[in-house]
């Protein structure tokens, strides 16, 4: 079992969770995932670290209750403990070398690539971080994000921050002020990601992108995790999350993610994913 230590709620959507887990604090690096089940009836799903403390021994998860599984885990309370904690999976964000790097996160997506943003920001890199979000209410991080980063822009729908528009129109403002990025790191919805890969494309920037498509096992046995890159499908879960943005084929990675919603608003429901689909 894998004690829970701490539990805080960000925003009304998103949870901040602090879990013991010391043998995956040792080893795991910025860009790998954990995957947890509750208990016995539980499924397992797979979240990205957002932080570690080796010494303490803990992994902090940050997620959204959106499906049927992180709705029971936003409800538990420290004290409480997961089944199965199984890490780290995944290979590590490719951060080495990186002079001047830009970090981009859209909602949820900024709890994954803190983790990048902290690293590359502790390793002598000049790091702009760059976070899109729907209203000021729903923004994450502000103030670890200040503190792990050169310059920090964050852009919202409704302008209610004072800056209205999205990620890319920072990031293209950035590129046209004569940011010489080597490295952007890209991590949100697969929307966002693709016109982050297609602003970057025509400066040759080296552009990651992290792909959190289903996963069941996180091993490769399932399958569904399949990621249309180049020529060829590779696995997020092994052969990822992060891939080269300006090979990933976006609109086959979103018409793959569609395919199981009507199971996810049944489990979400407690319902049969059957019931009203007809005979």
């Amino acid at each position: 079992m894998y004690p829970i230590e701490q539990v805080e709620a960000l925003n009304p959507e998103v949870t901040r969770m602090v879990v013991r887990a010391p043998e995956i604090a040792k080893k795991i690096k910025p860009g790998q995932f954990i995957m947890l089940r509750i208990d016995e009836v539980g499924e397992r799903i797979p979240l990205t670290m957002n932080d570690c403390d080796p010494e303490a021994g803990t992994i902090t998860i940050i997620f959204q209750a959106v499906g049927a599984t992180t709705m029971r885990l936003a409800q538990m309370k420290a004290g409480d403990a997961l089944l199965d904690f199984a890490g780290p999976l995944g290979n590590p964000t490719e951060l080495e070398g990186a002079k001047r790097a830009c970090v981009i996160g859209g909602g949820l997506g900024t709890a994954i690539a803190f983790p990048q943003a902290k690293w590359l920001y502790e390793h002598g890199c000049e790091v702009d971080v760059i976070t899109g979000f729907r209203n000021v209410d729903l923004v994450l991080l502000e103030d670890e994000i200040d503190a792990h980063s050169t310059r920090q822009i964050i852009m919202t729908d409704d302008g209610s921050n004072g800056n209205k528009g999205l990620v890319t129109q920072a990031l293209q403002q950035r590129i046209d002020e004569g940011a010489d990025y080597d490295l952007v790191l890209a991590v949100g919805p697969v929307i966002m990601m693709k016109f982050v890969a297609a602003t970057t494309k025509p400066y040759g920037i080296k552009t990651l992108v992290s792909m959190n498509p289903l996963m069941i096992d996180g091993t490769g046995m399932c399958g569904g995790c399949r990621v249309k890159v180049g020529d060829e499908y590779l696995h997020a879960c092994v052969d990822g999350p992060d891939f080269d943005g300006h090979l990933v084929d976006f609109d086959d990675a979103m018409r793959r993610g569609v395919m199981y919603r009507t199971f996810e608003s049944a489990a979400r429901e407690g319902r049969d994913c059957n019931e009203g689909e007809g005979a």
